[in-house]
Order: C-alpha cells, then structure tokens, then sequence
C-alpha cells in the first residue's frame, strides 16, 4: 500500500502573482496531493486588518485553476489544528517569516502532537500582495475610491460632443 502525503498551503491569495504560484509550485514538489487554504474575508480581516481587494469566490476560482494545486479549501478558522482536524494533511506550508518566532513554534509544537511537519518557504521579495496594494493606492491617488466609482460609472464610448 502506498501512502500519499498530502500537503496543505494557506495563504489569502489576494492580488494573485508569482510568489503564490512560487509557493504552491514549492509545496507540490514536496507533497503527493496539495490543498490550498484560501483565507477567508473575515479571516484576512482579523489576520491582517483589512479584507482582501479580489473576492473570496474569485481567490478560491484562480487558486483552484493553478496547476500544482489539487483541491482548494475555504480557511475559516484561525486554528491550523482545527484546520488539520478537517482536512487532514501531513505536511503545512508557511512563510519563512514565521520560521524561530512565537507563533511558529507554537504552531511546530500544536501540529507536531498530530504528526504535522511545518515546512517553511522563502518569500518571493520583489512582489508581495501589500506592495501591490500600496502601489495601487498610490495609483489612485487623493480621490480614490471616489475617483475610481466616477471613472466606472463613465460610459466607454462618450458621444462625441462637437458632432450634432
């Protein structure tokens, strides 16, 4: 009988770019069968203190469609044990930012009592999801979100205004 290692890969996948696929093509060289924890709203919200730009539908969508991933799973809870108890992986992927703090080892130790390696990847350091936020931020400039609703709910095609 052969035994598979099933590998799981949380991650909010906002702004999707090359350090997710970096990360779920890293965490699929290292596992049989990978499942991607797409995070929801409300969790991204209580992680991060704010929600993502792209819809949790959407992230869950893009993330499915990638190659290396074989099922996606909707992170609702904070809990990675909760999380194991549900979907029962052998191996958890996370950002090397974790690696030797607090949290990581208690997260080392939590998964460890249920036979759960943490494997830890670098993060791809050129593009992040919050670079790509602050750059659209800055893009949008002072008028913002009310600059972006006016632009939307302008026709694409304008008459042309010296023809009558």
């Amino acid at each position: 009988m052969m035994l598979h290692r099933v590998g799981y890969a949380p991650g909010v996948y906002d702004l999707f770019h090359v350090g997710h696929l970096n990360i779920l093509r890293h965490a699929r060289s290292q596992c049989d069968y990978l499942v991607a924890g797409v995070v929801s709203d409300e969790m991204a919200q209580l992680a991060k203190g704010r929600g993502p730009v792209v819809p949790l539908v959407e992230r869950l969508e893009i993330v499915r469609s990638v190659r290396f991933v074989d099922a996606a799973f909707v992170e609702t809870v904070p809990d990675k044990l909760e999380t194991w108890r549900q979907v029962r992986f052998d191996v958890l992927f996370k950002g090397d930012d974790w690696r030797g703090t607090e949290k990581g080892r208690r997260l080392e130790e939590r998964l460890a009592a249920v036979g759960v390696e943490v494997v830890y990847f670098p993060y791809t350091v050129h593009t992040s999801s919050t670079q790509l936020r602050r750059a659209l931020d800055v893009l949008a400039g002072p008028a913002g979100a009310a600059g972006a609703a006016g632009a939307a709910a302008a026709p694409l095609n304008p008459p042309d205004a010296g023809a009558r």
